[in-house]
């Protein structure tokens, strides 16, 4: 095969001294010099224009088994970067290379080479990561076309109809006012501060728990729902989860737009959000720490009560630090204990073992280099090194930036995966411009703070950056985190870059080559969990069947563990909310069967039932009944139905959980936007938002429970009212419908 004869010309003419200086090295594969090693395969920086490379795991899979990079667009335009190592140069060149790819006729950037489109979610940390500066005007354009026609922040996917089954397009606000900070316009400020405040306003009504404080919704971008969830859990479910990355989101960003109000001068409105933002920042830190593994939890689940999947969720852990929702103790337990394997970190851990690599034992190099960035605050020299492998791994081996890879093996060989993804070639970008140049945008100026571990000590440029009316020319040389010396033209100042600066400058940054703390990275072999036990209720009798190399089960009852037993069965006689976990003998644990419930339920069917859809939002057949509705049939409601009144008696006072049966055929369970969701009110008092997912197209007959909220109910009878309101419009706009057949009612 011709690159194999190339690259083993080549290798030999690499000086013994170079190709044996090690950079990275993993039980998996190692960085050395201008080379990539992992096993029989190699790749081979043959100069900072061209990588050529031996893989061939998957052939028929990989479009090319020889596969090779080269430098097709001109990207005179961009920072040019100049370093003694070629691989690295030449991996930073294969991120600008296919940014100008990315870029499409329209002034939009393009999700991936397979992936047509802007994507909230996409676009938005592409943005964060290098896009806001490198490309502002297509990440201005490409922000708008996410604006829908109400001024809203538009979340374009997620489980069971988008919003708010996922929540997690305030990620746009983030990234919004990052290119604000690169660019400094300030009409693009004025633009932007109504559709976030909008948007937070709805979410706070809507995707806020009661109880927690935590957000409700699917773990940002981890939108498949198997992928990362048991089974059992419905999308309403799914919608009900208190989650880790996606309410860290909404904390940066209600401090985003406390910061906006302040500059426009909204004085009250801005406290009123930096209040917000830190009530779910305590929330976090109350409710997923978790002391005795020193990371967070992924998520809160189940149903009547919460507990934690305590899986490791990367992204979210990384956001945690670099937005200081973790106390910098807590930063530090976090790099150190982290699950990190010879590829890299998971997307989460452990894995789940029935389920296929996509996001589920994965590793997304996008989000590798937020753990890179993550690291580097904290100062782990070593998370920072394996995490900055972990992305030039994959990029130099398969001659591209692709979207994801398997855990396991390091392979392509994912559910879907795409070449010249953009939030992948943007993390690539950053792991140089964010860390070992410190680059950070500030409202008034650039602020820097390079990071530069030992092993990657050298004499940098980065020639043409361009900011605002200014270019500069940036050097930097030696290693650590602190600075020696930090010069623009000549002349020592703070290391700061003024945002009013024009023209061409020269900064020149020493670093003090000072040794850094050691700090340690949680080396393990990648694990998938037990599988999620199958109970059942026999009477009074709580069963399972037995799961193979589990050491022991534990049972929950209402949200606690109470018991611990090697048999397959329990005393259920006390009234309750069941659950079981599996746990090996290493301690890990499978998820939580699904909650099965021993208490009395009141189930209460709806005034003026009827048998057929009628609303004008559907397309469905006039007069073509429904089956599979208790009682003599169902409530319709849509845009115009108004309330639904119902009389609810309860005979003793206490907390209750209030739950409504519902049908929605209006869309698949994985796609669409038609959610239906609306307000529950009690006795004229807001409780909070039901949401209704989409069950699948044109299955009406397929019933099943909603989002449900809990409440204190005094003895008597109490009028329950669900409602439409401005703040339960869905993303369509256009079809907001179910059918609801019943309302559940549960004492606790």
């Amino acid at each position: 095969m011709k690159y194999t004869s190339m690259i083993l010309g080549l290798s030999a003419l690499i000086p013994s001294s170079l190709a044996a200086q090690v950079i990275v090295q993993t039980d998996a594969y190692s960085w050395h010099g201008d080379t990539v090693t992992q096993g029989e395969y190699e790749a081979i920086a043959v100069s900072p224009r061209q990588i050529v490379s031996t893989y061939h795991a998957k052939p028929g899979y990989y479009m090319g088994i020889e596969p090779e990079w080269r430098l097709k667009n001109d990207i005179s335009d961009y920072p040019a970067l100049s370093t003694p190592n070629v691989m690295h140069q030449a991996i930073y060149n294969m991120g600008l290379d296919e940014m100008v790819n990315a870029v499409e006729p329209d002034t939009t950037l393009r999700t991936g080479a397979a992936w047509g489109g802007v994507w909230t979610r996409d676009v938005s940390y592409s943005i964060l990561l290098s896009m806001a500066y490198l490309q502002p005007e297509a990440s201005r354009i490409s922000l708008m076309r996410k604006v829908d026609s109400k001024g809203r922040i538009i979340q374009d996917t997620g489980s069971g109809g988008a919003w708010p089954i996922s929540t997690d397009r305030e990620i746009w606000t983030i990234a919004a006012y990052e290119v604000y900070k690169a660019t400094g316009y300030r009409k693009w400020l004025e633009y932007i501060y109504p559709v976030i405040k909008r948007s937070l306003d709805d979410d706070a009504l809507v995707a806020i728990d009661e109880i927690s404080g935590l957000v409700r919704g699917e773990t940002s971008f981890i939108d498949w729902r198997e992928q990362s969830h048991p089974r059992w859990m419905q999308t309403a479910d799914i919608a009900q989860s208190e989650t880790l990355n996606t309410s860290v989101v909404h904390v940066k960003a209600l401090r985003v737009l406390a910061d906006i109000a302040r500059e426009l001068g909204h004085i009250s409105e801005s406290a009123l959000y930096a209040e917000r933002a830190q009530s779910i920042a305590d929330a976090i830190n109350e409710y997923l720490w978790m002391p005795d593994k020193g990371y967070y939890a992924m998520y809160r689940y189940g149903r009547d009560y919460k507990i934690l999947n305590p899986r490791a969720e990367t992204l979210g852990e990384s956001l945690a630090i670099l937005w200081n929702i973790a106390s910098p103790e807590r930063a530090r337990l976090i790099t150190e204990n982290n699950p990190t394997t010879p590829f890299g970190v998971g997307i989460f851990y452990p894995q789940i073992a029935d389920m296929p690599p996509y996001h589920n034992n994965a590793l997304w190099p996008w989000v590798a280099s937020w753990w890179a960035m993550a690291n580097a605050k904290v100062g782990n020299e070593q998370g920072v090194m394996e995490a900055v492998g972990s992305v030039f791994r994959p990029a130099a081996l398969f001659c591209t930036n692709k979207e994801n890879f398997v855990l396991d093996n390091g392979d392509i060989a994912t559910e879907l995966n795409s070449s010249n993804m953009l939030w992948c070639l943007a993390g690539n970008i950053a792991l140089t411009h964010k860390i070992l140049f410190g680059i950070n945008f500030e409202v008034d100026g650039l602020a820097f703070h390079p990071f530069v571990p030992e092993a990657l000590a050298a004499d940098r440029s980065l020639t043409g950056f361009r900011y605002r009316d200014a270019i500069l020319d940036i050097t930097i040389s030696g290693y650590g985190d602190e600075i020696k010396s930090f010069k623009v033209d000549g002349r020592e100042t703070g290391p700061f870059v003024r945002g009013d600066i024009k023209g061409r400058h020269r900064v020149d940054i020493v670093m003090a080559d000072n040794k850094l703390p050691e700090m340690k990275v949680n080396r393990v072999a990648n694990k998938k969990a037990p599988v999620t036990p199958m109970t059942r209720l026999s009477g009074s009798i709580f069963e399972w069947n037995p799961i193979g190399d589990v050491d022991h089960y534990e049972v929950i009852i209402d949200g606690r563990r109470v018991a611990r037993t090697r048999t397959t069965t329990y005393d259920a006689s006390v009234p309750g909310e069941y659950q079981l976990i599996a746990v090996m003998a290493d301690g890990t644990e499978s998820f939580a069967s699904e909650p099965l419930s021993t208490r009395k339920v009141m189930l209460i069917e709806m005034p003026g039932e009827a048998a057929v859809m009628q609303s004008p939002e559907v397309a469905y057949p006039a007069e073509e009944p429904i089956a599979g509705y208790s009682g003599n049939g169902f409530v319709e409601t849509d845009h115009t139905t108004g309330n639904i009144d119902v009389p609810v008696t309860v005979d003793r006072d206490g907390d209750y959980v209030i739950t409504l049966r519902y049908a929605n055929g209006n869309g698949s369970v994985y796609t669409e936007n038609k959610t239906a969701v609306r307000t529950l009110n009690v006795d004229g008092k807001r409780v909070g938002a039901v949401v209704m997912p989409q069950r699948g197209e044109g299955n009406w007959n397929d019933w099943g429970w909603s989002t449900s909220q809990h409440v204190k109910l005094e003895k008597g009878t109490h009028l329950v009212t669900i409602s439409f309101e401005p703040e339960n419009e869905n993303m369509n706009m256009s079809t907001n419908h179910a059918l609801i057949d019943a309302i559940k009612i549960v004492g606790l």
